[in-house]
């Protein structure tokens, strides 16, 4: 056998086992998986869902919702499944799926056995009732779903002041049986206190008690992208416009107690697909 053979052969063997390798290299990177951060959450918790392996988002489910999943950088795709403040405690699963591939995770809801709290309104304040401009408008902005990720590490706490109500806790409204939940945290401060945005992200969302948002008063929602949603009411002053991008600290508004308030103080929420979620979680944790 000749020299020039010798090498043909070699290199023939060597181009067999590059495309092996490649082959072995490409189905092990398109295995597609499914990971939690957790399999246990409290109510008004949430899961986080990462799937690897796949070029295009699957079909990500849970609790018979359909929730959409964004690119990470790292390629793989993300989502923050909430849990509801009142759903009920028990088992369930996530599910993703696409064409070819399905995995599913079962998980554990727990109870946030939160207190009730009484409120009581004077004839005017119970008497108003949420427009139907001021529900369409909220319900549109708290479902934006951007596909950029606007804000990084933790947020911080917009105002300071007093936690004079934590986020779910049962309320009572002049006696009455319970009939909702608190969808976010109470601040107590003198009106005119500076409200500062807790991270990065876009004003979509800025309502007048003078126009239309009676019960919840003026009234500013941010979208800081991959669907979370941030929303501050019974404002004193709006310093912000829809369309303004604001950066962590950044002032949007001060204090009052416009809509249905007892007092002044801002209302913090923040919505994960649409859904509330306890607030304190983005100050304590970076996601």
């Amino acid at each position: 056998m000749t020299t020039a053979s010798v090498a043909r052969k070699t290199a023939s063997i060597l181009l067999v086992l590059l495309l092996l390798l490649g082959t072995a290299r490409s189905a092990m990177a398109e295995t597609p998986d499914l990971a939690l951060d957790s399999t246990t959450r409290e109510q008004g918790e949430f899961f986080i869902a990462t799937v690897t392996g796949l070029d295009t988002p699957p079909r990500l489910w849970f609790d018979s919702t359909l929730y959409t999943m964004f690119r990470q950088p790292d390629g793989s795709f993300r989502a923050l499944l909430p849990v509801k403040a009142l759903q009920p405690p028990g088992r369930y699963a996530v599910l993703a799926i696409n064409d070819t591939w399905k995995e599913k995770i079962p998980v554990q809801v727990t109870l946030n056995d939160m207190p009730v709290q009484k409120i009581w309104l004077d004839k005017k304040t119970s008497g108003l009732r949420a427009t139907k401009d001021e529900k369409r408008r909220v319900k549109e902005g708290l479902s934006t779903r951007s596909e950029r990720k606007l804000w990084s590490g933790t947020f911080m706490m917009p105002a300071q002041g007093r936690k004079s109500s934590p986020f779910g806790v049962k309320r009572s409204y002049n006696g009455a049986p319970v009939s909702s939940y608190h969808k976010g945290i109470d601040i107590a401060a003198p009106q005119g206190t500076v409200i500062r945005s807790p991270a990065s992200g876009k004003v979509v969302l800025t309502g007048y008690e003078s126009k239309t948002f009676h019960v919840h008063g003026n009234t500013v929602l941010i979208d800081h992208g991959h669907a979370v949603t941030s929303i501050y009411l019974h404002m004193h002053d709006i310093l912000v416009q829809p369309g303004d991008i604001v950066s962590k600290g950044d002032p949007i508004g001060t204090i009052g107690s416009t809509g249905i308030s007892t007092g002044p103080h801002l209302h913090w929420g923040v919505y994960l697909y649409g859904t509330s979620v306890n607030p304190e979680l983005f100050v304590r944790n970076a996601y």
